[in-house]
């Protein structure tokens, strides 16, 4: 039952904070979509992730920044119109709620495909309708019920990664599943060299790794209903980087070590290929089990992220009044119910749509992601001006090198968006994505939410 309150409960511990933070930069690209990237970079790979984790790194410190000193539901897209205007505001929560609608179609159209490996004779959108009835459940309980979820989906993850880590250290060194025979590193540099493909491998294969990196700003979204943002919030954001060193580049190390690279991708995951090696048989089953929790923990994510972006833009008076109520357990249900309800279309997409149609959707999502990231550097950029000196010393979670990192982040993205207009296969994610922005510009003119925000900017 719905009410007028307009708070969020803050029900989020450390423990949910700093685990939905792990299982944000943890999808199902490490699992089955790296070899792709791997093809690109050859062992180069690694390089490329550190490079984009470095520019994560800068980007969530920017908005760890802005969290703690206003710790709101709306995040990036509230402080993108505190500090950029009330359009810039507007396009930045509507283009994060799409881009996650897009990425929960994606997801729960992989749950439809990883269940087929057990049930071969149900409808791949029959899995599809139940993950997205099951998790929208989820979300509409209460917030503390979204981060048990989420802490436990992370926690299946990461204990996978570290038990294929340490196996792989085990062969690598000790010949662990190798007859004793110690595999060592050299197919790091043993077939074309450590960038077979040179330093355009490694270019081409940047728009991969930044897309792997979509969600970890989402730590943002928790600031609302954190119970201790000043604490939890700096907790998460401070470990990201190491996170990313240690169960992406320490991943893909250990399968690059163990496998040719041009190999990978041949004969399945490469997850799978180690696990089969050091005997359990079972290999392909526990794999399955596992990424089908990480895309039902991805789109339980995407459904938070959707509710707690339509509950800010209704408090903002850019989206429907009613968007802004909760329940009585401070969770916005008709913002998440619209977001499930609106997923339906994915379901029937789903089981009507070609495949190429997910290429052009997803491509959203990457477009999607970069303005994001953009966004939360320029806003933190403008923050910092309306600071005093004195305010700026005493802020609690400061950038380091500001502002030398934004600019060198920045940058970065510039490189990223100018290498997806390059190359051709990338290249339908700058007619897509700008497109979609234009018509949000048009909808915020006709309905007359210039005027309405002017209006209340002139009253404020």
């Amino acid at each position: 039952m719905q009410t007028n309150q307009q708070e969020l409960h803050r029900g989020l511990s450390e423990r949910h904070i700093r685990l939905m933070a792990l299982g944000a930069a943890i999808g199902v690209g490490l699992f089955l979509g790296s070899a792709n990237a791997i093809k690109l970079a050859g062992p180069g790979i690694l390089l490329a992730y550190l490079l984009g984790g470095a520019a994560i790194f800068i980007i969530m410190r920017a908005l760890g920044e802005m969290a703690v000193h206003n710790p709101v539901a709306g995040s990036f897209s509230r402080y993108a119109r505190d500090y950029l205007g009330p359009l810039a505001g507007y396009l930045t929560g509507w283009n994060y709620w799409f881009l996650w609608l897009v990425t929960c179609v994606a997801e729960i159209t992989a749950v439809g495909i990883y269940m087929q490996v057990w049930f071969p004779d149900t409808p791949q959108w029959i899995w599809a309708l139940a993950a997205l009835i099951a998790m929208g459940s989820v979300n509409l309980i209460t917030v503390k019920a979204y981060g048990e979820f989420e802490f436990w989906f992370a926690m299946i993850k990461v204990v996978t990664i570290v038990v294929m880590i340490l196996a792989g250290l085990a062969m690598i060194v000790f010949g662990f599943g190798n007859n004793g025979v110690a595999i060592g590193i050299s197919n790091l540099w043993a077939h074309g060299g450590f960038f077979p493909n040179g330093a355009q491998g490694v270019l081409m294969s940047l728009q991969m790794v930044m897309f792997a990196y979509l969600g970890v700003e989402m730590i943002g979204l928790t600031a609302g209903e954190a119970a201790n943002p000043g604490k939890s919030i700096p907790d998460a954001i401070n470990s990201v980087f190491w996170r990313i060193v240690i169960f992406y580049v320490g991943a893909l190390f250990v399968i690059l070590s163990l496998y040719p690279w041009n190999e990978l991708g041949t004969t399945g995951s490469p997850f799978v290929m180690t696990f089969e090696r050091l005997g359990i048989r079972e290999a392909a089953g526990i794999i399955n089990f596992v990424v089908l929790t990480a895309a039902l923990s991805s789109c339980n994510g995407g459904i938070f992220s959707t509710g707690r972006m339509l509950y800010n833009l209704a408090q903002q008076k850019q989206a429907p009044a009613f968007f802004a109520n909760t329940s009585r357990g401070g969770v916005p249900r008709a913002a998440i119910l619209v977001s499930v309800v609106a997923l339906l279309f994915g379901v029937l997409l789903n089981y009507l749509a070609p495949k190429e149609v997910f290429v052009w959707v997803t491509s959203i999502s990457t477009f999607g992601a970069i303005w994001t990231w953009a966004v939360i550097l320029v806003s933190h950029m403008r923050f910092r001006k309306t600071l005093s000196a004195e305010e700026r010393a005493r802020l609690a979670f400061r950038m380091p090198m500001y502002p030398v990192a934004s600019w060198v982040a920045l940058g970065f993205l510039v490189l990223v968006v100018g290498l997806m207009a390059y190359f051709p296969d990338t290249r339908v994610a700058l007619y897509v994505g700008p497109a979609f922005l234009i018509l949000l510009v048009v909808l915020y003119f006709a309905v007359g939410l210039n005027k309405r925000d002017s209006a209340v900017t002139q009253g404020a």
